[in-house]
């Protein structure tokens, strides 16, 4: 059974992405592409790039979370050292161990550059994609030097990089721009052609921590399979009845001003009953995303639970059930899309071309 993937972010609560994937594949659904933003982005990778999902639970629980915290001389000073490193480097942490760690793991799957992540006629040649959209992987980015939401490899044009040359650009380097959590780590820096200057990418959650619609179909196709969405939290719900957090100081405000665009952005999403229906929701017990001390026991914790949740919520699914509840050619809408179909093909390369975000696989 063929399905799309699109997994949340989380730092290191990714595990439990892991336990749904693996939840999933037992049930035999390969993932046809996958989206994800900062750890879905990690995860999502290495699921793209053909890691089975045993091994991804192997790789996931043997990680040392604590090399990702990368400082250096100014980190060994405590909290003035960290305040001044955020001041001269925009990020306490470099996230050079977190790259290079993204990089030997994709490169041992055989993934280096988007090129080794195109969808060929070959691996599914019923598809109508145009070739800027045909890769395995999308990773979510915020652009913060021009204020927008990036979905790479589709959006390298943006940053000045030719069709001809996407392909050549490195994965680990999206994935760890998706993954760059504001203030804790430092943003990544790409010198744009002809710009003059640097564009600065950051943690995609910022703008979208859950871009559930990202592989919708926008045509008047039925679609050939599903999209499944992994959130790394209990069900609509959960934050309104959450006790309010403390937010002392300057970085910790700054870090909950950030988190509520991206909840607000997301829970528009959440709002829609047939993004719920095809939704795994996975509890994360409180564990905080920048908990990099976490122990053995919290990890096994988050991953049984994210396989329990894949197989609970495969219990209650039917596709063909879900597009007779929820689905409509976007020509009987008026609307030019389907916004609650997920996709396999678009009509036709210069339609896909002309629609917006997500037209279809």
């Amino acid at each position: 059974m063929d399905a799309d993937l699109v997994l949340e972010g989380g730092g290191v609560k990714g595990i439990g992405l892991v336990g749904a994937i693996r939840g999933l594949g037992d049930a035999g659904y390969r993932f046809r592409r996958v989206a994800g933003t900062s750890a879905g982005a990690i995860v999502g990778s290495l699921a793209a790039a053909g890691v089975p999902a045993e091994q991804l639970q192997r790789i996931m629980h043997e990680l040392d979370y604590r090399k990702f915290q990368d400082g250096n001389l100014l980190t060994r000073l405590g909290r003035p050292g960290a305040a001044l490193q955020m001041l001269l480097h925009k990020g306490v942490y470099k996230g050079d161990w977190l790259h290079d760690w993204v990089a030997g793991q994709l490169a041992d799957a055989g993934v280096r550059a988007w090129g080794d992540l195109r969808i060929s006629q070959q691996d599914d040649p019923g598809s109508a994609l145009p070739p800027a959209r045909s890769y395995k992987l999308v990773v979510i980015v915020s652009d913060v030097t021009d204020n927008r939401l990036l979905r790479l490899p589709w959006d390298y044009d943006r940053l000045g990089v030719s069709a001809g040359e996407v392909d050549e650009m490195p994965v680990a380097d999206a994935v760890r721009a998706s993954a760059s959590i504001p203030f804790f780590f430092q943003p990544c820096m790409l010198k744009v052609p002809g710009r003059g200057g640097q564009v600065y990418l950051t943690d995609g959650g910022m703008l979208s921590n859950f871009p559930i619609d990202v592989f919708d179909r926008r045509d008047e196709r039925r679609p050939r399979w599903p999209t499944f969405g992994v959130k790394l939290s209990a069900r609509p719900g959960a934050n309104l009845l959450a006790p309010a957090q403390s937010i002392r100081g300057v970085v910790r405000f700054a870090l909950a001003l950030v988190a509520t665009m991206a909840n607000a952005h997301d829970q528009m999403h959440l709002d829609d009953p047939s993004v719920v229906d095809r939704t795994v929701f996975v509890d994360t017990f409180g564990v905080k995303s920048t908990d990099f001390h976490l122990d053995a026991k919290t990890r096994d914790q988050l991953f049984d639970e994210g396989m329990r949740s894949g197989k609970k919520f495969l219990a209650g699914w039917n596709f063909d059930r879900y597009l007779d509840t929820y689905w409509k050619p976007a020509a009987a809408e008026g609307t030019g899309r389907a916004p609650t179909a997920t996709a396999a093909t678009a009509a036709t390369t210069a339609e896909a071309a002309a629609k917006p975000a997500g037209d279809g696989a």
